[in-house]
């Protein structure tokens, strides 16, 4: 059943890109970052997860539909982009994610959904994330040191509490209700926690 569920065309995989970054001082996704900018290592895990397709939603940075093509053109990742805008996105993360979720096919089993400022996510979480769900449960989460990280794999069923989202506060409220029914999946290391905020972090250890 696992080996089934990670090779599923019906996954999918969303990268939250669409936000100002005003604590960074703007153009937070664009800036450089290793050999790329720092949308690129959010992007390499996206396209890391057993999904068909990876769609990054833009907003505040004309500058992201660029670089999102530019990485999956380099990687050989081309025909699995989609970019989605989210006109409404200075509302906040939930205007982000319901823009992404919204935009995925109707037969969408399950949706991976990362961050794009989090660039150090380990990949072996991934198939993992979908195996719980293979297991039964209706999303799963990566752990480290007891505090839960991202990305979160929902189910579809999920969808329509994710698309009556507002506000800044993502998918939070969702996972909370979800309660003991949310599984978990240990992280081998912080990069499922590890996030840019400020120009400093970029040279944080992590």
């Amino acid at each position: 059943m696992a080996t089934g569920v990670a090779t599923d065309k019906a996954l999918e995989a969303i990268v939250l890109a669409a936000g100002f970054g005003a604590r960074f001082g703007g153009g937070k996704l664009t800036a450089p970052w290793r050999d790329g900018v720092l949308l690129d290592s959010a992007l390499a895990a996206a396209f890391a997860s057993p999904a068909r397709s990876v769609t990054v939603v833009w907003g505040a940075d004309p500058a992201v539909p660029e670089a999102a093509e530019a990485f999956a053109t380099r990687t050989g990742q081309a025909s699995r982009l989609r970019l989605v805008n989210a006109p409404d996105h200075a509302e906040g993360m939930a205007a982000t994610l319901r823009a992404g979720i919204a935009s995925l096919a109707l037969d969408t089993a399950a949706a991976f959904v990362f961050l794009g400022d989090m660039p150090r996510v380990p990949v072996a979480v991934l198939a993992k994330l979908a195996d719980a769900l293979a297991a039964g449960s209706p999303a799963a989460a990566p752990v480290f040191e007891s505090r839960r990280g991202h990305p979160v794999l929902f189910s579809a069923p999920l969808f329509p509490q994710l698309l009556a989202l507002t506000g800044d506060e993502g998918a939070r409220a969702v996972l909370k209700k979800l309660g003991g029914a949310l599984a978990t999946v240990e992280a081998p290391d912080a990069g499922v926690l590890f996030d840019i905020d400020l120009p400093s972090d970029m040279t944080a250890t992590g």
